[in-house]
């Protein structure tokens, strides 16, 4: 350890008109009290006393001063080589232990730094890979979605599951005209179409095209059955055709079915034939349609030349004289309070074409 000197006391104060003394003017410096300045180098000599108090800091910068110096003498390094150099000045001294702690501070925020920044490598690596597990889950969805689409498509489409199975068809409505071999076609046409695509309207169509079919209805019950409703085109009166035989006629004078012989319970209509005679054979008709069924049943011939000369005879019964088809409600309900009268037992002809007047003779 460097030995402390104390410094010196301070000179007796004196006034001044006092001369200097011996003791008190000020002397040459001799060679054996002159000592280097501070940052000088002398060898053989102790560093000048600057008057800091010695700590274990300054006490330690002197020693790393002094190695340094060795150091430099022994590499034969630095302009003087010299066995001891003199301490660093007070304001070198504070500067290298600034120097030092921020170097040491530099040191440690560099750590820091790559502490940080291997943390953060870690993160995006993490984030990386999340995102890929998140992009591998999202196409794993899709392709799900794909499969589920394609499985029901080919349920729907393809597969026997719904499947049209005639045998689970059910028909109504069939009447007397319409031949259910003609309707089974048209339902056979569509066996193994897949109920989901199969066009009822399109099945109605067909079936209106079926000869005695007036309308149909067609409703999916599911999974592989249909019901059809059908709406016949019943016949009401026969007109005689012209290469034998009778042509049944339905309520719209559409031809739905033949017949060699004469039909029961059907009128056989006689009106003149030719162009021009649709209007006679629509007001017949439209007097056929308003009787009630049990009445129509009774009616054996009905004839017309004009149109308002509309006539028929009942079976077992008298001839019924009608007119035209107006007022055929009013003329229905006259002439059946005359049929269960007992006028009409014993009467040949009734003449309801004036309503409110009927005749019985």
């Amino acid at each position: 350890m460097s030995e402390v000197r104390r410094p010196p006391r301070p000179a007796a104060r004196r006034s001044p008109g006092d001369a200097p003394t011996a003791s008190t003017a000020p002397t040459a410096p001799t060679a054996s009290t002159d000592r280097p300045r501070s940052g000088s180098v002398a060898t053989g000599t102790r560093p000048r006393s600057t008057g800091v108090p010695v700590t274990a800091e300054t006490d330690e910068l002197a020693r790393a001063w002094r190695r340094d110096g060795e150091r430099r003498r022994s590499t034969g390094t630095g302009a003087t080589r010299t066995t001891e150099t003199a301490p660093p000045s007070r304001g070198r001294r504070w500067g290298g232990l600034l120097r030092r702690r921020t170097t040491r501070g530099a040191e440690a925020a560099a750590e820091q730094l790559g502490n940080v920044t291997l943390r953060l490598q870690s993160r995006l690596k993490e984030r990386a890979a999340a995102q890929r597990r998140l992009s591998a889950l999202v196409w794993a969805r899709r392709a799900g979605y794909v499969a589920i689409a394609g499985a029901l498509a080919w349920v729907v489409l393809a597969s026997p599951v719904l499947a049209l199975d005639p045998e689970q068809v059910e028909v109504t409505g069939y009447g007397t005209v319409v031949d259910p071999e003609d309707v089974a076609k048209v339902v056979d046409a569509h066996e193994g179409d897949s109920l989901a695509t199969l066009a009822s309207s399109r099945v109605a169509d067909e079936l209106r095209e079926v000869p005695g079919v007036r309308d149909a209805a067609v409703e999916r019950v599911w999974p592989r059955g249909l019901l059809i409703e059908l709406t016949s085109r019943e016949p009401v009166a026969a007109v005689p055709s012209t290469d034998g035989g009778y042509d049944l006629l339905d309520s719209e004078a559409t031809r739905v079915g033949r017949s060699d012989a004469t039909p029961a319970r059907l009128p056989v209509v006689t009106i003149p034939t030719g162009k021009g005679n649709e209007r006679i054979l629509e007001s017949v008709l439209g007097v056929v349609n308003q009787l009630p069924a049990r009445l129509r049943n009774r009616v054996q011939d009905i004839s017309a030349t004009t149109e308002d000369t509309v006539t028929f005879v009942l079976r077992d019964g008298p001839r019924v004289d009608w007119g035209s088809a107006e007022d055929s409600a009013l003329k229905v309900s006259v002439l059946q309070v005359l049929l269960r009268s007992a006028q009409a037992k014993d009467a040949t002809e009734i003449d309801v074409s004036a309503p409110t007047l009927p005749v019985i003779t």
